[in-house]
């Protein structure tokens, strides 16, 4: 198997209603999965609270560490929106008003402009204007951190509008049901994995299910290189063990 790096992410999902129970993050589910669709590994996710000082302690890790971050939340007008100095303290960068988005936000407001509503001009010094999808402003990128909104539907409209641009090769992935105990596959697919140790394989039991008690995956970005695996694998398990594959 001729393997090459993965492109690597993290998901910075950032507010205190999240930790507080008062919303439910749905933002990070749904950009793993798109991130997992694109070929993308994602390393990590962390919530963390609306402080400057986290956030940018957080956003600097994460930018050293991976090809790619995403945060997600604490863009608004508001106190507790401070995404955007936590991560130019992050970079080390300084919190500037991009004069594109303030003229636009002049002529949208009027004599009505206030410094809540410019606070939505701002941004980390040299930050790109990322601008796609249905709404009118843009997601901001400040070298490999991609700054996001936290509103569900606005973060997918930002992210369906750029997703291509981190596009790489995909992951292969087959699955195996099974109607029998986790521990009984288990020498199985540790077999298997010694024989592929480059393979990425799952095992995850469902309760109560009317069709399978177990959920194998196998992902590799090599096609042939899983399929073998596959093989591999289902001349280990007992025939009757297995419900289907896909």
């Amino acid at each position: 198997m001729n393997a090459t790096r993965d492109t690597t992410a993290a998901i910075i999902v950032i507010g205190n209603e999240i930790l507080s129970g008062k919303v439910v993050d749905t933002n990070s589910a749904y950009l793993a999965a798109e991130l997992r669709g694109l070929g993308v590994a994602l390393q990590r996710i962390v919530v963390i609270p609306d402080e400057v000082a986290v956030i940018a302690n957080t956003v600097r890790d994460c930018h050293s560490a991976h090809d790619l971050v995403f945060t997600s939340g604490g863009v608004g007008p508001t106190h507790d929106d401070v995404t955007i100095a936590g991560v130019a303290q992050g970079l080390g960068r300084a919190v500037v008003r991009n004069p594109m988005l303030e003229q636009q936000l002049r002529e949208l407001f009027g004599d009505k402009i206030n410094e809540a509503r410019l606070k939505l001009c701002e941004t980390p010094e040299g930050a790109e204007l990322v601008f796609g999808g249905h709404a009118n402003f843009p997601a901001l990128r400040c070298e490999n951190v991609y700054i996001l909104p936290g509103i569900p539907e606005l973060l997918r409209d930002k992210f369906e509008a750029i997703k291509q641009r981190f596009a790489t090769a995909p992951y292969h992935l087959r699955v195996v049901y099974t109607r029998t105990y986790e521990s009984t596959i288990a020498a199985s697919l540790t077999q298997t994995l010694a024989a592929f140790p480059e393979l990425q394989l799952g095992s995850y039991p469902k309760l109560n299910h009317p069709e399978y008690q177990v959920r194998v995956t196998l992902e590799s970005k090599d096609r042939d290189y899983v399929d073998r695996a596959l093989d591999h694998l289902m001349k280990l398990l007992p025939p009757e063990a297995v419900v289907r594959t896909e």
